[in-house]
């Protein structure tokens, strides 16, 4: 009776480890895939895959381009949870292309992370811990940092660089603080 009462808590046991492990890889990062999006992922599966969330399509062809001085030519699927929070911006490969591949995704939830716990909550010390920074970028607002090992961009903002948001001065690696937080995080699938 007692190896079969054993049996029975080891399969309990097993099955609540692949629950959890299901529950997390929800919202894990990695290079080529966040959550349950993986390079294969097509713009039609995002309806299977977030049924329970709220799907808000901005196809390019929608957009009044001629208005913009600057314009993307970009579709852009925006996921909402049920509760009406931000989780992700899906683009695209292909415009207006059901069958198309991702080509980026956004990040803006901080449940989302990578194995060493990267996310948005995370300061320019923690990535700098856990990730090479294989280059820095300086745009107009921000200092972009490119993390080949994720194939992902983060930005952190000019003002926690303690720089005048447009300025042109370059920044380094070096003068980024450690307590610089996370402006942009986004996923790139090419």
């Amino acid at each position: 009776m007692s190896s079969i009462k054993n049996t029975v808590y080891v399969i309990l046991f097993s099955f609540l480890l692949i629950h959890c492990s299901k529950i997390n890889d929800q919202f894990l990062i990695e290079n080529g895939r966040v959550g349950q999006l993986t390079k294969k992922t097509t713009i039609k599966d995002l309806n299977s895959i977030f049924a329970k969330d709220s799907i808000v399509a901005v196809l390019y062809a929608d957009k009044e381009i001629d208005k913009k001085i600057f314009s993307v030519e970009n579709d852009a699927y925006l996921i909402y949870a049920k509760t009406g929070k931000l989780l992700l911006e899906i683009v695209p490969t292909n415009l207006n292309d059901p069958s198309s591949g991702i080509k980026s995704i956004q990040i803006f939830d901080d449940r989302y992370k990578t194995k060493k716990g990267i996310s948005l909550q995370s300061t320019f010390k923690d990535i700098n811990k856990n990730y090479m920074v294989n280059k820095v970028e300086t745009t107009l607002t921000s200092a972009t940092l490119f993390i080949d090992e994720l194939n992902a961009t983060i930005s952190i903002d000019k003002k926690d660089l303690g720089l005048n948001r447009f300025s042109r001065a370059q920044v380094t690696k070096d003068q980024i603080p450690d307590a610089a937080k996370i402006k942009y995080f986004t996923i790139w699938f090419n």
